[in-house]
């Protein structure tokens, strides 16, 4: 027996029928004989484990012939990162929605069946979301594993559709939360568990299924770093208080509040007040949140009822502009790829952004009434906001179907940009065009999509 994590010929030819091949969670009473196996043969021992963890266990007409372990994700890959396109809060609430392959075993002599890999790997992955969600309570969306290239190509993982992404940066964990290098990097894989695996993980709202598996953000964590939150407060405190002037909580630090919960993605007023809450004692000590009376090291937060006189009060159009400069001046140079989104806050504040599509950073925002059909809707203010940036030069700006319209897409193009605009079945004929386009053989190199306006 050995451990086998490839394929000896890149053949398809099934060494057995699917029918035969079955795939079963071992039951805690095989803890010790699965464990055992992986001591024994696999190269890299049987490891320990660690939160939510797997055992499966693959048989082909009867016979044991694939053992593999899952458990909890790497908590960040830049290479994966990037291709999920999430955001950095995203990542850390939705990390349990991808299960990594630990371990991988072939329990036969190496060559015995050239497609055995492969195909107990496919089957152990099409089970994998209804046995974690039995066991967990919980479906995942994505699978990633490792190679490493000076001992497996990895044919087996590419034969049964998973993707080479990247690497690994090349560490070994030492000690808990300590890293040392190890000058091998590991080819990463991935596999989408559900066909929109990717959508998901990167939205708004999560299937329901999934949702059990989100976890809260840690204490502390905010969208922007310490000195950056204290440059936003800077701004912020100098806005005029809509309230009367007897007030416990000044509008400096209630409006650096509500900025930083919307650059997390906070929407609602609660989401906003709960996320106050998540703030550390130095941070609220450094914002000059009031300290509780009868204690020195506890500072309050504004409760729902101070955000919602703030927020039902406010001129959120000055408000907008503030946070707008300020997010101009610290930018930089704009991502080669922005998203332009738009989210009601109740009935109060429509808040349009442009973010980064690699963390969701915003790069610029702006305030709306209504999604379409006023003079400040969605879609005029998205065209103002584009086309009050410097440029956009050597920049795709990402939209949905709401701001597939030619004057957006002219404003893009006239600032040095190319676009990608979603198309629904509104305006039908722009919807045929693109299909017909579809229908055609693509060109070698894509360039800019300017055909989807129709003009």
């Amino acid at each position: 027996m050995n451990c086998t994590l490839e394929c000896e010929t890149s053949s398809i030819t099934a060494a057995a029928d699917r029918s035969d091949v079955v795939v079963q969670v071992v039951a805690s009473p095989d803890f010790g004989w699965f464990d055992q196996q992986l001591a024994d043969h696999h190269f890299l021992g049987a490891g320990r484990p660690v939160g939510d963890y797997l055992r499966q266990i693959v048989t082909v007409r009867g016979r044991r012939v694939a053992l593999l372990l899952w458990g909890p994700a790497c908590y960040a890959l830049k290479d994966r990162d990037r291709w999920l396109g999430w955001s950095a809060t995203q990542r850390v609430e939705r990390l349990k929605l991808i299960v990594q392959n630990r371990r991988f075993l072939l329990l036969s002599s190496k060559g015995e069946a050239p497609n055995l890999a492969s195909q107990t790997l496919a089957a152990a992955v099409r089970a994998l979301p209804e046995h974690w969600q039995q066991a967990f309570g919980y479906r995942p969306l994505l699978a990633e594993s490792f190679t490493d290239p000076e001992a497996h190509e990895g044919t087996c993982y590419r034969a049964s559709n998973w993707e080479p992404v990247g690497w690994s940066a090349g560490y070994s964990r030492h000690r808990a939360d300590f890293y040392v290098p190890n000058e091998r990097p590991k080819r990463l894989w991935l596999r989408e568990l559900d066909p929109q695996a990717r959508r998901h993980l990167r939205a708004e709202q999560l299937p329901a299924d999934c949702q059990p598996g989100v976890i809260a953000p840690p204490s502390g964590v905010l969208p922007l770093d310490q000195s950056q939150m204290l440059s936003l407060f800077e701004v912020l405190q100098r806005a005029p208080d809509p309230r009367a002037t007897n007030v416990r909580f000044r509008i400096g630090p209630v409006l650096t509040l509500i900025a930083l919960a919307l650059l997390a993605g906070r929407r609602e007023i609660a989401e906003i007040a709960r996320f106050a809450t998540t703030l550390q004692p130095q941070q609220r000590r450094l914002l000059g949140l009031p300290r509780k009376p009868g204690t020195q090291a506890f500072y309050e937060v504004p409760t729902y009822s101070v955000f919602y006189a703030v927020l039902t009060r406010l001129d959120s159009a000055a408000f907008a502009a503030l946070v707008h400069d300020w997010l101009q001046a610290h930018a930089g140079t704009l991502p080669q790829a922005l998203a332009l989104d738009g989210k009601m806050i109740r009935d109060h504040i429509g808040l349009l952004t442009l973010a980064q599509h690699e963390d969701g950073a915003p790069q610029a925002v702006a305030v709306y009434d209504q999604k379409e059909g006023t003079p400040r809707c969605e879609q005029t203010v998205a065209t103002a906001l584009l086309a009050a940036l410097p440029a956009l030069d050597g920049k795709t700006v990402t939209a949905n179907a709401l701001h597939c319209q030619k004057a957006t897409a002219r404003v893009i193009v006239g600032k040095g940009g190319d676009f990608l605009l979603q198309i629904k079945k509104n305006p039908p004929g722009l919807l045929a065009q693109a299909q017909a386009f579809d229908a055609l053989p693509g060109p070698l190199f894509f360039r800019r999509p300017r055909s989807v306006t129709g003009e």
